[in-house]
């Protein structure tokens, strides 16, 4: 089984710097910027986009994107499944209710990344954007041309706004960190915006941070006294293709195209949305929305379970040519995901309890026997060997811990960095059964008459698990059962999806499982996922703080070079690794998808992107085929 975790698939992320991008192919040589020269003689750059380390692929009258069709034809509809319930379509309200899958499908950011670069950021919203060379501010040249859905032109005002908005109601950790960057917003003609930052603070991500908003209409806010820190079902008007249609609370939501989208000609949005509409059914669990794709109820899947993919796909309508099943090439760096330790919790200190604990997890047994074989297990937060670290360190890795020798465990130096157990072919490892007691014991855990492990004053060790999903359930009890034989006093308590929700934004927990989105270009969002002064930040899943890297993340921000930042990225993640705030479980580099042969896809998908509900298009004879034959309800 393979489990992103849905909630994070569809929460927006505040972006703090250079964010989660996967590294592609290098620039074509195409025109960048052209340079200027300011009263300061400092050379001003004047570019329709932004790289931090490499050259842009695309020139400014690039026809369109290399891997979309131009000419794909509009019109139809995708359906989706989600699995819970929702009760907000306001994602930005991090600690209010459940908000609606693809709720920010309506907004657009100012530049734009694509699917076959690394850090590669377009104007789509602007014309232009100007900088010096020393990055001390930005300008950017808003189109004159780009409307909200509700007709009202956008402007610097509104940009403004949203960043404002963003300052006073957006979550603690943004707020921090952007408060700190910016000194000055200035709107200096109504569609050309100053972003002027903040003395002593490290230019690295600036340009992309602040370049990255997506303009919200001040208009919409004013007239109607919303708040983004608030649960609500209105969704305020974007610049993007897609706007909400209708909902259904818990139970269904669509999106339509708008019929007066502003970018339709954009080379840059060219062979992009080309749905009438997008439609999300909800489900009451996995299952069920199983029973519902097979029933034609909704007509793309894109399968998270390894049991459904090896089993369960031999339904009358694949038998029938009616549904399509295909794996499709992943090259985006896998999400360093796992059962993870609560980082708060003072039993959880101890490095050797929780090196003990995850000994008992049987990566081999369960992929072999309950994941089909299907997948690798996972080693680094950075599975890519540029960034992985490996063996001992070495060269400028090596040269970095160094200087931290002495606040840093000898083994850092010494012994190769490696997953921490290799287990067997049964469901429990009896060797690593016999690591796990060594570690106990020196974590001050020795098991009693009973077989439960007490500690000196004689008390058990008392860990609850919690999990939303049923599903889940044949994974997580064999590495119950496992820990049970060890001596821990464990609980598995699987809750609904609303009361997970609320235990993990109030870090109620004792293990999970989840996990850290990572990127093959890092900057200043490194410090929001673990930094110590976000340690009980949403997007700090275990609560991790260690010191060493929290100042190697403020270096990330820092470097002029890709090898300097690989660097940097392979020192922390090996100090994480010994850390071990995460039992490293399976990863899987392809995409699962089964659909109704009704949709089609470029012969040239790009490396980093599966493009279902963007570059997807929708083929209506085949979808009438479909009908006729009685394929789809």
């Amino acid at each position: 089984m393979s489990r992103p975790n849905a909630r994070a698939a569809t929460r927006p992320i505040l972006r703090l710097g250079l964010g989660w991008i996967a590294l592609g192919v290098t620039g074509l040589g195409a025109l960048l910027a052209s340079p200027v020269f300011g009263e300061s003689h400092e050379k001003i750059i004047v570019s329709h986009g932004y790289n931090e380390y490499d050259e842009l692929k695309y020139s400014p009258d690039s026809p369109h994107l290399d891997y979309v069709n131009p000419d794909a034809p509009l019109g139809g509809e995708i359906s989706l499944s989600a699995i819970g319930t929702f009760d907000s379509m306001n994602p930005y309200a991090t600690g209010i209710g459940n908000w609606g899958a693809l709720s920010t499908v309506g907004y657009e950011d100012i530049l734009q990344t694509t699917d076959d670069e690394v850090g590669s950021y377009y104007c789509v919203l602007c014309n232009t954007i100007e900088y010096p060379e020393s990055k001390d501010w930005l300008i950017i040249n808003l189109r004159d041309d780009v409307f909200f859905s509700d007709g009202t032109q956008m402007t610097a005002e509104d940009v403004k706004f949203t960043l404002e908005l963003l300052l006073e109601q957006g979550t603690p950790s943004y707020r921090t960190a952007v408060n700190a960057m910016v000194d000055k917003v200035e709107v200096l003609e109504p569609h050309k915006i100053k972003f002027t930052f903040a003395d002593g603070i490290p230019r690295k991500g600036l340009i992309n941070q602040f370049g990255s908003l997506s303009p919200w209409s001040k208009k919409w806010y004013e007239e109607t006294g919303a708040r983004l820190d608030e649960s609500r079902l209105e969704i305020s008007p974007g610049t993007g293709e897609y706007m909400l249609d209708s909902l259904d609370v818990g139970r269904q939501i669509v999106y339509r195209r708008n019929p007066e989208y502003w970018g339709r000609d954009h080379w840059f949005m060219k062979g992009r949305g080309n749905y009438d509409s997008i439609r999300i059914e909800y489900f009451g669990d996995s299952s069920a929305a199983f029973e519902a794709f097979k029933a034609g109820v909704y007509t793309f899947r894109r399968e998270n379970s390894s049991i459904n993919w090896a089993t369960l796909y031999d339904f009358p309508a694949l038998d029938k040519g009616w549904v399509k099943k295909e794996t499709l090439a992943d090259g985006s760096l896998p999400g360093a995901t796992g059962f993870i330790f609560n980082m708060l919790r003072e039993k959880f200190q101890d490095r050797n309890l929780r090196l003990a604990i995850g000994h008992m997890f049987n990566f081999t047994w369960t992929n072999t026997n309950l994941q089909y074989g299907l997948f690798q297990q996972r080693e680094s937060f950075w599975e890519n060997e540029r960034l992985k670290a490996a063996g001992l360190p070495e060269g400028r890795e090596l040269e970095i811990l160094e200087e931290f020798r002495d606040q840093l465990p000898d083994a850092i130096f010494t012994e190769p960095v490696t997953l921490p157990q290799e287990s067997g072919e049964r469901p429990l490892d009896r060797r690593n059964l016999r690591k796990a007691l060594k570690f106990m014991a020196a974590a001050g855990y020795t098991p009693g008459a009973d077989g439960m492990l007490r500690d000196a004053s004689g008390k058990t060790l008392d860990v609850e698990f919690i999990e939303d999903s049923q599903s889940f359930d044949r994974i997580l009890l064999p590495y119950v059962e496992n820990l049970k034989t060890l001596g821990v006093n464990i609980t598995y308590n699987r809750i609904d999806p609303s009361q997970y929700q609320n235990r993990r934004q109030e870090n109620n927990f004792d293990m999970r499982f989840a996990g850290y989105s990572s990127g093959l270009v890092e900057g200043s969002s490194l410090e929001q996922k673990y930094g110590c002064d976000d340690r009980e930040d949403i997007f700090n899943a275990a609560n991790y703080c260690n010191s060493v890297v929290d100042i190697l993340g403020k270096r990330i921000q820092e470097v002029e070079t890709y090898d300097e930042m690989a660097a940097l990225i392979r020192a922390i993640d090996r100090i994480m690794r010994y850390d071990y705030f995460v039992v490293p479980v399976w990863m899987l580099q392809e995409n699962w998808v089964a659909y109704f042969d009704m949709y089609e896809y470029p012969e040239n998908l790009p490396e980093f992107g599966l493009g279902h509900l963007d570059y997807w298009w929708y083929n209506a004879e085949k979808a009438e085929a479909l009908k006729a034959a009685g394929a789809l309800r």
